[in-house]
């Protein structure tokens, strides 16, 4: 990307046309199958607990009643919508997320989200497929499982290494002194991203990875499978990068205060501020969320894919550096 004045778009005529044609496509997509577009509040009361995210505060001015949080995702609120009898909805929305910046990340970003009663992980990862390939003009993802993802190209079992062996691992990319600050998960998540990701789905092949430790569950169901609690969640990769996360639904609302809490206890440890439990979200949960799965996918992300561009930043008109 050239230099240019720092009023001018950082995207290209080219690219703001795409995303118009992105934007429409997705429309078409879900009109056809019936399912409603929904909006739901940038700006909410809560954020939310996972330790992996840190969101951005609205701060009210002095003597104001307003404030809370910009949305890391409009899951509470759509599920919210779920559990008041929506029928199958998705969003196009604007999420915001601190510290997330790089060439695949601003700290703005577009995400469409969406929700399906009656589908398992597996109907919607099918449904996944055909908006994501429909798009792209790619072929049908493969699948490969957590375990044998890192079994491939980490050189370890996440199951069965000690913490001793997933440390001497991460020695890779990380002093000892640093890897000492990281729990369990946290070595998986650097082996992830630096050992595993790179590989996933190159030569424009796509690939779902699903069967996540239950300790890496977030918001999804956990089922036994090969002897193991793992999570009913998946991610799709294209050339090494992350389009999407998805889950079969958790709808047991004792189960996820203790997720709630669990997450906040993390945080504690990390160093981070606990954050306040969305008791409408459990409410909802409490009065009945269907049973569902739902997905939020990265759309600047598939855009880049579509430009075959590595920097998002030449996909978004005004990205935080001219923001």
């Amino acid at each position: 990307m050239t230099d240019q004045p720092v009023w001018q778009p950082a995207a290209s005529q080219a690219a703001l046309k795409s995303r118009a044609q992105l934007l429409a496509f997705v429309r078409g997509f879900f009109a056809q199958r019936g399912v409603l577009e929904v909006e739901t509040p940038v700006l909410g009361q809560f954020g939310v607990t996972d330790p992996n995210l840190d969101g951005v505060a609205a701060l009210a001015s002095a003597g104001a009643r307003s404030g809370g949080w910009l949305q890391t995702s409009p899951e509470y609120h759509m599920k919210r919508l779920l559990a008041a009898g929506s029928g199958p909805i998705y969003q196009v929305s604007r999420v915001f997320r601190n510290g997330e910046q790089g060439r695949r990340h601003n700290p703005e970003f577009s995400m469409l989200e969406w929700y399906r009663p009656g589908f398992d992980d597996r109907s919607l990862m099918a449904e996944v497929a055909d908006l994501v390939c429909g798009w792209l003009g790619c072929e049908r993802p493969g699948l490969i499982t957590y375990r044998e993802a890192m079994r491939r190209w980490a050189g370890i079992d996440p199951y069965s290494a000690t913490d001793r062996d997933l440390r001497r691992r991460g020695e890779q990319w990380l002093e000892v002194e640093q890897l000492a600050d990281l729990d369990r998960d946290g070595v998986l998540d650097l082996l992830m991203s630096f050992a595993v990701e790179p590989n996933l789905g190159q030569g424009g092949q796509p690939v779902f990875i699903t069967g996540y430790p239950a300790s890496q569950a977030s918001l999804a169901r956990i089922s036994q499978a090969d002897g193991q609690a793992t999570a009913h969640r998946f991610e799709l990769y294209i050339d090494g990068l992350e389009l999407c996360n998805g889950y079969w639904e958790l709808t047991e609302p004792a189960e996820q205060r203790q997720r709630f809490a669990a997450d906040n206890a993390q945080r504690r440890r990390l160093g981070k501020p606990e954050m306040a439990v969305d008791e409408a979200f459990l409410a909802a949960l409490d009065h009945g969320l269907p049973d569902c799965s739902g997905v939020a996918l990265g759309l600047d992300r598939l855009l880049m894919l579509k430009l075959g561009t590595t920097d998002i930043r030449e996909v978004l008109a005004f990205p935080f550096d001219r923001a």
